[in-house]
């Protein structure tokens, strides 16, 4: 399939729209001769080849021809068929030779081998239901609860289709609605847990082969539960066989060696004014949600791309032509980015992780924003955990840690996330984040999770805080699944958060005023924001006709007896719809199975110690 006139204009223009068909590796016949049609972009090269194992790892013998000033070397490689690898041979413009991966291999051998291999699909979909209800699905209307995972240790040494098996039932029993896989995409380091990509295009090949992950991501989907993937164009690794002055010029990193080092991780970032550059990583964003049919693209570490001046000094960085610090191309960039994919593939979601207080991450393009669908809401995050954090006798001197998100919670239209980052690196795990006996730490970690589900706003969890493991999560090891084991002997704790996880899950998705107006200020109203000496906050949520909920937490470990509450008198009585301190869950099986009746100033209940609980009305 040799490239076309068109394909170069548009390739030019960085407007191909499905660059994988073109460049890459793609088995075919010429001349009744079995082989791959190869191509690259490359345009400082001075000369391109096509090494594989069979010729010694030298590209003498298969030369690729330049595509006029186009950049692009195109060729056809006899023998090479699915499964081969195979490599470019690259003499650079400085004149140095080396062997490449290619940049949009579709399957790699894997790590630490560094070649690429030559892919066909065999795969058959069988998820056509999904991705038509999906269509048709307003997700920022509906029910999003987000299981975040490292595929390679949620269970270590299970692969794609292993996962296949175990990963759908769980997350039905739990009740979530979508999986969140960190990166997949091939990286030479697992460390990186999949931020360091080499491989855009690849899935990475210690878990299987593409097939193996579409064979996952199927099941998924006939399971009803949505994919998203963690997605990372904000830098690439510097290793000497992979993008890096990939033709013996800054190819994909910007030309200005202040703006290609990424300060933080040692890492390049791209040139997003480049034509070629954009097109890559569109076409590749679009790629992951045609090809794989993914619902949802995370895109990881925003912020670090919008600013010029991010985790620089001054000297470090210059401004733009119009004077300022931001990145008028990066944002071009993502607002072209959401743009694609919107139009491409109907219900995909864009999430940004965007850690700063940027102005409209989630308006539309139409209207200057960059085009998201979602932002992770860090500073929620930040502050409610730091809230908890302290000992109770010290959370009433910081009591809008717990209130301040409703002040901008309608700025964005937000997740609220709890993610890997948040139990590494000396963070602690969630329930170790929270002070005094195990008693406490328990009743606060579920007090926490059911005021998070209440909270307006999308939910994400790492795995392993659905039952509280003890210690932060390690890409080795995973999970601690053994503390639901019968011999552990804290084994019914951990499994009373599980099940409290269940139910916030399932009670969520069948609670309209939990979802329906997430984003609009008429889905919530408080009823008690000023209550900083007792440590408790109430609120109700509205769904766009039917009952509300009242929520009400105590994070206080005292027992609050005929605590007032001013809930609505239009509301004769209410009833307990779930409680965090139920004997279940491991609390003290304070629970209200009587109707709470309104009074002149409201209702009055019995708070439990660390709980949350949730009312409907009677």
């Amino acid at each position: 399939m040799p490239l076309t006139p068109s394909d170069l204009r548009l390739i030019a223009l960085g407007r191909h729209p499905r660059l994988w068909d073109v460049l890459g590796a793609h088995p075919t016949r010429h001349r009744g001769v079995r082989g791959s049609h190869v191509a690259l972009w490359a345009p400082g090269a001075r000369s391109v080849g096509l090494a594989t194992e069979h010729a010694g790892w030298d590209g003498a013998g298969c030369p690729l021809r330049p595509l006029g000033d186009s950049g692009v070397w195109e060729g056809f490689a006899p023998g090479l068929d699915a499964g081969a690898r195979y490599r470019f041979d690259i003499v650079g413009a400085d004149g140095t030779r080396s062997l490449r991966a290619d940049p949009m291999a579709r399957r790699t051998e894997r790590p630490p081998g560094t070649a690429s291999v030559v892919h066909a699909s065999r795969h058959r979909w069988r998820d056509a239901a999904w991705l038509a209800a999906r269509r048709h699905r307003d997700q920022l209307r509906a029910p999003l609860a987000v299981y975040e995972l490292h595929a390679g240790s949620w269970r270590p040494g299970l692969g794609y289709r292993e996962l296949a098996t175990e990963l759908p039932p769980y997350l039905n029993e739990l009740g979530f609605t979508h999986v969140e896989l960190m990166p997949v995409a091939e990286h030479p380091y697992g460390g990186s847990w999949g931020y360091q990509v080499t491989g855009y295009y690849a899935p990475t090949s210690r878990l299987g082969t593409p097939d193996d992950l579409k064979y996952l991501i199927d099941a998924l989907h006939r399971a009803d539960i949505g994919v998203i993937m963690d997605w990372v164009p904000a830098h690439f690794p510097k290793d000497d066989w992979a993008l890096a002055r990939l033709d013996g010029t800054p190819c994909y990193e910007h030309p200005d060696p202040r703006r290609a080092e990424h300060p933080d991780w040692g890492t390049l970032e791209f040139d997003y004014g480049r034509p070629e550059v954009r097109n890559f990583l569109i076409s590749n964003a679009v790629y992951w949600c045609e090809e794989y049919h993914l619902d949802g693209l995370r895109v990881d570490a925003v912020a670090s791309m919008l600013y010029l001046d991010y985790s620089r000094g001054e000297g470090q960085w210059s401004p733009n032509a119009e004077g300022g610090r931001e990145n008028l191309e990066a944002v071009s960039f993502l607002r072209e980015l959401n743009a694609t994919v919107h139009a491409r593939c109907p219900g995909v979601l864009t999430i940004a992780e965007e850690s700063t207080a940027w102005d409209g991450v989630t308006r539309p393009v139409a209207a200057g924003g960059l085009g998201f669908d979602l932002k992770w809401n860090m500073g929620w995050m930040h502050d409610s955990l730091r809230y908890l954090s302290r000992d109770p006798v010290h959370r009433r001197f910081h009591h809008e840690e717990i209130t301040f998100s409703l002040s901008y919670a309608w700025s964005e239209r937000y997740v609220l996330p709890v993610s890997h980052d948040e139990v590494v690196h000396g963070k602690r795990p969630l329930v170790a984040k929270m002070p005094g006996d195990w008693w406490r730490r328990r009743a606060t970690h579920r007090a926490y999770l059911a005021f998070m589900w209440a909270h307006p706003g999308k939910q994400l969890l790492f795995m392993g805080q659905e039952f509280a493991q003890g210690t932060e999560w390690s890409d080795v090891a995973g999970p601690q699944w053994w503390v639901l084991d019968d011999d552990w002997p804290a084994a019914e704790d951990h499994r009373g958060v599980q099940r409290l996880v269940a139910d916030l899950n399932h009670t969520y998705r069948a609670t309209p005023a939990l979802w329906e107006l997430d984003h609009d200020p008429a889905g919530f109203a408080w009823l008690a924001a000023d209550r900083a000496d007792d440590n408790v906050v109430a609120f109700l949520r509205h769904p766009k006709a039917g009952p509300p909920l009242l929520a009400i937490s105590n994070f206080c470990p005292v027992v609050r007896e005929d605590y007032p509450v001013p809930a609505p008198p239009a509301i004769p009585a209410w009833t307990e719809l779930l409680t965090t301190d139920a004997e279940r869950y491991g609390g003290t099986g304070l629970v209200h199975s009587e109707p709470i009746k309104h009074h002149d100033d409201g209702i009055r209940l019995t708070l439990p110690p660390l709980a949350t609980v949730w009312l409907r009305p009677a």
